[in-house]
């Protein structure tokens, strides 16, 4: 079984679920899409994914917040509301008996290209909405063992170049970067920015405990992360010092604990990065802001 911070238990009424494309429902099998859309082309759409929890959409404006700004980002006009993306997805998830402990993953593209080009002025449909949701619950090994990391030499960009706070359709690098991890036997990448300070995992957001403070990256190289957010606003409401700054792996390697926060997994220990261990082992702090996290959650 891979280990990892996306470990779910197996499920096997996913076999079965319903998917929407573009507001119609297809059985899983029968869910396709055309290969002159752009998103297979050249990687030009938005994403996001988030939770459904006891019937709640777990920060849902939040994540529309992100949708929202991600498509103004790369000039692609959502021909829906939020209550109407609301409404699809609340479709698919009745339509699929879906309750609790479910991950969605809304796709958005620019639509159809009449050939394979760049050119956005060759598209000649609108946007395509895929809209996928399946019953995934963490597996607790993961969060009970921990991960291990290894920092891989492929560094997050620049805001100039490609916004790491970006979710669009190529992850190219981040799957060169949890390669790498994965060669060298860890289970997910450390990454790190282009002037060699610690900025982010592959797939999640990365954080130190350094006696009593809590460390992240200063945001302008990682993944603009909803549940990095919220571990922060736990924090600062909860009288833990939380720094979001700059700092090295001389940092991270002699630091008391590290865990790495994303919707599907919440809150989860990293126990050793490039052969250290980290710690002592106990993690007081992790654990305080996980039980923190899930109390957001319930009131959400």
């Amino acid at each position: 079984m891979i280990h990892g911070t996306h470990n779910a238990e197996p499920d096997s009424r996913n076999e079965n679920i319903k998917i929407s494309i573009n507001g119609e429902l297809f059985n899983r099998d029968k869910a396709k899409i055309s290969v002159f859309d752009s998103g297979y082309l050249v990687g030009d759409g938005v994403w996001e994914a988030m939770r459904l929890y006891n019937g709640k959409l777990a920060f849902l404006d939040m994540h529309l917040d992100r949708l929202w700004a991600g498509a103004k980002a790369i000039h692609l006009v959502l021909p829906f509301s939020r209550e109407e993306l609301t409404d699809s997805i609340r479709k698919v998830l009745e339509s699929n008996a879906m309750h609790s402990d479910v991950h969605i993953r809304v796709m958005v593209t620019r639509g159809i290209k009449k050939t394979p080009s760049q050119d956005p002025r060759l598209t000649v449909s609108g946007p395509n909405v895929v809209i996928i949701a399946e019953h995934k619950k963490a597996n607790e090994e993961s969060t009970k063992k921990g991960i291990t990391l290894f920092t891989s030499t492929v560094r997050r960009g620049a805001p100039d170049y490609l916004d790491p706070r970006l979710n669009c359709h190529s992850k190219l690098h981040e799957v060169q970067a949890l390669s790498q991890a994965i060669e060298a036997g860890a289970d997910e990448a450390l990454m790190l920015d282009t002037r060699g300070f610690v900025s982010t995992c592959n797939a999640t957001n990365f954080f130190v405990v350094r006696g009593e403070e809590v460390w992240t990256s200063t945001g302008s190289y990682c993944m603009n992360g909803i549940t990095r957010h919220n571990v922060i606003v736990a924090c600062k409401a909860n009288g833990i010092i939380c720094k979001e700054k700059d700092f090295s792996l001389f940092d991270v390697y002699s630091a008391d604990e590290a865990f790495v926060t994303g919707s599907f997994g919440g809150l989860t220990p990293v126990v050793k990065i490039d052969g250290r261990v980290i710690g002592s082992g106990t993690i007081p702090v992790t654990n305080k802001l996980r039980e923190l996290y899930k109390q957001m959650i319930d009131q959400c």
